[in-house]
């Protein structure tokens, strides 16, 4: 998430004022102004037009938003390119709201959705336009993954966290439970279904599952190097896709071919009445071809959408059509390999509100929120906006210089976006199996980029990259932390030494080999660890680390609200408590601050002991709420729900509390 080690922020201070600050005895003294406003909001901090489920019917698209609430199904008619519906999915009646839908299917003259992060099934009623609540799968905090039609109508889905396939019987509304696929597996992430059969794809477990439909029998059909997240039916086969390999099996199991594409992650499959199989793959976007009995795919053409993740592929006569996620269509025309690209806003898709990603002040000149696939810059000179197409989720950004860094999710890229031409520049990806950069910082003493990561899937060893942002050198450190991913980092100002914060549980789905989350220093000039240490026993995952005179302060995450400042020469925890939850811990003034998730999202000045500064904040983010300072007040930008905020956090003055909104 966003750094500024201390240094850097006096020096952008000195440049912001003019005159020069107060000796510190008369800071410590001076008078809180406790009257001005205690919260501003400035509307959305983050909008999207971006979509993950979609399907095709009889000439015209479905989609379903990503992000705001209440999710959007629209209809798009693919011959004119505008949408000619919209509808939102109401709230179910469990806990939780739904913020999208990544799985659907047309059948019976109704369009299906399954929801997140509360795993349930709606109905679009293509004659009527309504939609309909049918039923919850499991508690807030699951999803509904995937969903096929088989030829009798009968739905089936795959869920998380229980990693089952569902029976949905759309005529009664009866509903099986097939039971465990595999055992430890808790994301079924694809389904395709015939006649008898029902085809999983699992993540964690990365195998390739068939399950009877009337006994429930399962048989496994392939084993991948990583998840199964793409599974498609064409005649007699199962075609699979296992990261960048390619599976290719009979569905009684017999005659499989699997091989690695080397294209990245497939996503997509759509196969022609001539048995040719088109493909997508990401990050790159680009589209393939393939036949039963080849060895290698064929690059077809350029991506249509550069560095998108393809949502669904559909074959029109000599057109592929294709569905960004970031929120686009584009037609592909397969005999001239020329594309065409619309941005579903210019259809009419509504945009809305999303979570925020991240959130990177550039004192005096513009706040950059992170979103899905996109940068929105506030100009605080003008007060306008505009937005910045990125390849990706911008989980954490820090500035150096005239340019703004960024690590991305699902690719794993580091980009740089210029605060004065908005050019964006790719350095590269991290590989090395990670995908999630959670922490960026810039050490000024050897002026290089710092990514802490980790992988997705059921791996542990997370990285630490160290990118010259002069060069583009890129170096990677995987499993940097033994058995460990990686959750923060932080500057020891001056050193040239950075402090690791690990999470034992890695990307999550095999079981881990260490009980306790450590902290490792790294020399970033011998680029070797120094020291690494278990503060706390049994607290699994560390969620940031701050360094401020001497000692590391440390948020953990799996161990609700707990928080240490340990002394860095002698490993001494000096201070500790709990807090209603996790989040970013930012250095201000001399003063340490966190803002966390849960109990109404809360606001801390962290010491010998917590103070609450502001409570009411909200719990919309979507990594982990974070403070950026005006300096020279205590004036912070945040997010309030999932409005743009300024909060005075003033720890002299009156806790900030922020009503709930009214509906």
């Amino acid at each position: 998430m966003p750094r500024i080690c201390l240094a850097l922020v006096l020096v952008l201070s000195a440049l912001a004022i003019p005159a020069l600050p107060a000796p510190a005895a008369a800071r410590a003294t001076a008078a809180p102004d406790c009257r001005t406003p205690a919260v501003t909001t400035y509307g959305p901090a983050s909008t999207t037009g971006a979509i993950v489920g979609a399907a095709v019917h009889e000439g015209r698209a479905y989609v379903v938003s990503r992000g705001p609430k209440p999710p959007v199904v629209a209809e798009i008619d693919l011959a004119t390119r505008k949408v000619t519906r919209t509808a939102t999915l109401p709230d179910g009646p469990n806990a939780g709201e739904p913020e999208g839908g990544w799985a659907t299917a047309v059948a019976g003259g109704k369009v299906y959705i399954g929801t997140y992060p509360v795993p349930d099934l709606y109905s679009f009623d293509l004659a009527t336009g309504q939609v309909k609540h049918l039923r919850s799968f499991g508690a807030n905090g699951g999803f509904v993954w995937s969903m096929a039609a088989a030829p009798d109508g009968t739905l089936y889905l795959g869920t998380s966290s229980d990693g089952r396939l569902w029976e949905y019987v759309p005529s009664t509304g009866a509903v099986r439970r097939y039971g465990v696929l595999v055992q430890g597996e808790h994301y079924a992430r694809a389904v395709a279904v015939d006649e008898t059969t029902a085809y999983v794809g699992l993540l964690e477990k990365a195998k390739l599952m068939a399950v009877d439909r009337v006994s429930g029998a399962v048989r496994e059909l392939a084993q991948g190097p990583q998840a199964v997240g793409t599974v498609f039916l064409y005649g007699d086969r199962v075609l699979a896709a296992s990261g960048s390999t390619l599976i290719d099996v009979r569905k009684d199991g017999t005659d499989r071919r699997q091989f690695d594409a080397g294209v990245g992650i497939i996503d997509a499959f759509e196969v022609a009445p001539d048995g040719t199989v088109y493909l997508t793959s990401r990050p790159d976007g680009a589209v393939y071809s393939y036949r039963t009995g080849q060895d290698a795919v064929t690059k077809v053409a350029d991506p249509p959408s550069p560095g998108e993740e393809t949502r669904a592929l559909k074959l029109d006569g000599q057109r592929l059509i294709g569905f960004a996620g970031s929120g686009g269509i584009w037609w592909l025309d397969l005999p001239s390999g020329t594309s065409d690209f619309v941005d579903l806003i210019d259809t009419g898709f509504p945009v809305g509100a999303e979570r925020t990603q991240s959130m990177l002040l550039v004192p005096n000149r513009a706040l950059y929120i992170g979103g899905h696939f996109a940068v929105e810059v506030r100009d605080l000179r003008t007060g306008k906006e505009r937005r910045i197409r990125v390849v990706g989720e911008p989980k954490a950004m820090v500035r150096r210089g005239n340019k703004v860094f960024a690590a991305l999710y699902p690719s794993g890229q580091i980009i740089s976006i210029d605060i004065k031409t908005d050019e964006v520049r790719g350095y590269g990806y991290i590989r090395h199996d990670q995908s999630r950069p959670w922490d960026i910082e810039h050490d000024p003493v050897t002026d290089t980029i710092l990514v802490a990561s980790a992988p997705t899937g059921a791996k542990l060893r997370g990285a630490l990259t160290v990118l010259d942002p002069d060069t583009g050198k890129m170096d990677v450190y995987p499993d940097v932390i033994p058995d460990q991913s990686l959750m923060s980092l932080s500057v020891h100002p001056g050193r040239g030494v950075v402090y690791l914060g690990g999470d034992v549980l890695g990307g999550g789905g095999t079981p881990p080999t260490r009980t306790t989350a450590s902290i490792a220093a790294f020399d970033l000039k011998q680029r070797k660890v120094l020291w690494q240490r278990d503060p706390l026993p049994h607290h699994r995952t560390f969620q940031d680390l701050k360094v401020h005179e001497g000692l590391l302060y440390a948020v953990y995450k799996r161990v609700l609200g707990a928080w240490i400042a340990m002394d860095l020469a002698t490993g001494e925890i000096k201070h500790q408590g709990l807090l209603s939850g996790h989040g970013e811990l930012q250095v201000h003034k001399g003063r340490v601050f966190t803002s966390t998730y849960f109990g109404g999202g809360n606001a801390y000045e962290l010491g010998s002991e917590a103070k609450l500064l502001a409570t009411g904040l909200g719990d919309e983010w979507h990594t982990n709420p974070q403070l950026q300072f005006e300096p020279g007040s205590f004036d912070a930008w945040t997010i309030v729900g999932r409005d743009l905020a300024k909060v005075r956090l003033d720890p002299r003055c009156p806790t900030v509390t922020i009503p709930e909104p009214q509906n």
